[in-house]
Formats: structure tokens, sequence, C-alpha cells
């Protein structure tokens, strides 16, 4: 049976969660389901982009990903089924997929409409258990996925943010905060080359400025320091603290990398 995994914004407080994983083992019971994470800040599609594209690509190519970030559950927005090399995504077209699509060419897109791939009753607010549940569990059981529904030629798909190349080096912004307090960049590492250090230095909105450097322990603890991190993305840190509660660095703040010159 199948591998599925989860990653929504509904936190681990309520029943939510819990109700995903009955629906998908009442209707899959030999499927193994994996959590990514449920704390995506709430509606926050870039960051549920961004985690996806970090820890999908590292699962069995025919696991089957479901993404509840849903801000517009009830609207008309469709509810998608995406054939992804040997594997599928599932959840709504709000472009939280993109950044995967553009990972891996020739994907098919199906709006779920198949009777046996949703519950009988459709609430307005709890699409997660009522659409992308029971669908990942019908593909698990091995549902014909050109039978789910009509294909959707376009679904929507969010980009993330690019940095711009400058004169002394780049434009980045801050894309995501994780428990640590680092603040992923949209920064590639390899923008940087293959030895940074004494190379390049960040610089923060109020002109604080910090190194960039292999580790986070290559400088004292307590300071700032930026590092090409396990991401692919250079990060902002505090050795030994939070770089988003000691520089007040949140998705959406501009940081510049620039070249040393001495």
């Amino acid at each position: 049976m199948r591998l599925i995994t989860l990653t929504t914004d509904f936190g681990e407080a309520d029943w939510f969660v819990g109700v995903l994983k009955g629906v998908v083992l009442a209707r899959a019971p030999h499927a193994t389901v994996v959590d990514i994470t449920h704390q995506v800040p709430p509606g926050d599609l870039t960051a549920a982009a961004f985690v996806l594209l970090n820890a999908v690509p590292w699962f069995p190519p025919d696991a089957i990903h479901v993404a509840v970030v849903d801000p517009g559950v009830g609207s008309d927005r469709a509810p998608l089924a995406i054939r992804w090399g040997e594997g599928y995504l599932v959840g709504p077209d709000n472009g939280l997929f993109g950044p995967l699509l553009e990972l891996k060419p020739g994907w098919t897109a199906r709006r779920i409409v198949h009777p046996d791939a949703r519950l009988t009753e459709v609430s307005a607010t709890f699409h997660g258990r009522d659409i992308f549940a029971p669908a990942a569990a019908w593909l698990a059981r091995g549902g014909d996925f050109d039978q789910i529904g009509p294909l959707v030629g376009a679904p929507v798909r969010l980009q993330l943010p690019q940095p711009h190349a400058q004169a002394d080096g780049f434009q980045a912004q801050v894309l995501y905060v994780d428990r640590f307090g680092n603040a992923i960049t949209n920064l590639p590492n390899q923008a940087l080359g293959s030895e940074v250090r004494g190379k390049w230095e960040a610089e923060l909105p109020d002109g604080q400025r910090c190194p960039v450097a292999p580790c986070y322990s290559a400088v004292s603890a307590g300071s700032p320091v930026a590092v090409c991190g396990s991401s692919g993305y250079v990060e902002l840190a505090v050795n030994l603290g939070s770089a988003a509660q000691a520089l007040g660095l949140k998705p959406g703040i501009p940081i510049r990398f620039r070249r040393c010159t001495s």
C-alpha cells in the first residue's frame, strides 16, 4: 500500500489532523501516513509551497502528498489531484504546488469529482476531511487517476520570489523562518560559490552586517551569521540564538548580500 504524507496549517491543538488520518485509514487501512508538518502559518501559501519544495523530493517517488493550506476553502477553487511522476499531489488549486510542478514537468492535473474519491456530504469549511483525504486514500487503493475527474489544464502556480543580481552582489528576501529562528532567504547557496569564508557579507535593512560563514559556530555565541543552509538556500542565523527574535526577521524582509572588498 502507498505512502501518504500530510502537510497542513491545522496545528496540533484541535482534532483536524487526527480526522484527516482517520479518514485515510478508514478507507485505506494499509496505507502508511507520514506527517511533514502541521505548523505552516495559517493561510500562508508561500510558506506551504516552500515546505513542500524542501520535503517532498526526499520521499519515495510513488508517494501521495496531501497539502491542505486552504484559505479559499468553500469557494469555487478546484480540488486537485495531480499525477506528478510516479506519485500524486492532492490539495486545493491555489498555487501551493507551483514550485514542485517546476521541478518535475510532464504532470497532469484533474479536478476531484469521482464519488468514491470524496465523502458523500462535503462541508464548506473542511475539504481536507471531505475531499483531499478520501481522494488520497482512493488513489492509494489503486483508483484510476484518469477517472478521478476532468482535466485542469492550467492550475494556479505560485512562484516563489526571486533574488536580483546587483553589481556588488544580490538583493534577496526572507522566505521562511524555521523553529530555531533561522531566517531562510530566497538566495540559492550556489549563487555565492563553493567557498564563502571572507568573501561575502549580509546586510539587514537597518544597515547591520554579518559575515557569510561555513557554519553557525564560525561566530561567537549570540552573534549573527549567514550560512549556506541544508534547504539549498542562504539563511541568517544567530549562533545559539534566534535570528528572528534578535534581528527582527520575518518573511518578506529584504536582505542584501555583498561581496567583501577587503
